[in-house]
């Protein structure tokens, strides 16, 4: 990367920070920093020629556009364009940024799937592999407990197929793990990412198994 690439990382990194240093649903800036660590990894294992400053800009900023995050997506996808500008990015990369962070959500791909570039495929993986494992399950329940949603309600199956709107309309927070996050191992881009999410799915199945368990009274 250029050192103006390098500059330009160190102001969005600052702008990400600001801008979710408060939150409290686990989409918080030591999950992006964790994103961009992991993208990194991701990238190194690479032999293809990799626009790295797209990828870890995408990494830092696709939460501050994120409905999950912000109420009016579009007035947050105007802020960053400005921002991005202000600080020289090329028009080229920030389409491609925008390529990244507007279709990477699992929620976005569920009815159909969006063809990322390599960066986006890393960026995606990146960002999947911090919702599983250990992490992924306190995250889980940070996240459900910060929207009111049930623990857990074995009366409620999990639901195998979702628009985007129904999956929005979440029902409990171990469903989450049957309808989200025991998928995203097969949906990995990349083989680290592959390798990195099969341990981790083991982690939450073993977390699944033994809270049905305990829910059940039977250990």
């Amino acid at each position: 990367m250029s050192q103006d690439n390098v500059e330009q990382l160190n102001q969005i990194n600052h702008f990400v920070m600001k801008k979710l240093q408060n939150d409290l649903t686990g989409h918080d800036y030591a999950h992006i920093q964790r994103v961009v660590k992991m993208a990194q990894k991701l990238m190194d294992d690479r032999d293809e020629k990799i626009n790295r400053f797209v990828v870890f800009a995408a990494a830092t900023l696709h939460d501050v556009i994120d409905e999950k995050i912000v109420e009016q997506t579009k007035t947050a996808e105007d802020e960053v364009t400005r921002f991005l500008r202000e600080l020289a990015v090329s028009d080229y990369d920030i389409a491609h940024i925008f390529d990244i962070i507007t279709h990477m959500s699992f929620s976005d791909n569920l009815e159909h799937k969006y063809k990322l570039s390599l960066e986006g495929q890393i960026v995606q993986d990146a960002d999947r592999l911090d919702a599983i494992g250990a992490i992924g399950i306190a995250r889980t329940f940070y996240y459900g407990g910060a929207h009111g949603h049930i623990m857990y309600d074995p009366e409620i199956a999990p639901r195998e197929v979702m628009t985007h709107a129904e999956y929005r309309q979440n029902q409990s927070v171990i469903n989450h793990f049957y309808e989200k996050l025991l998928k995203l191992k097969d949906e990995m881009n990349t083989p680290l990412a592959q390798q990195i999410a099969e341990k981790r799915t083991q982690r939450m199945k073993s977390f699944l198994t033994e809270f049905i368990a305990e829910w059940n009274q039977e250990n």
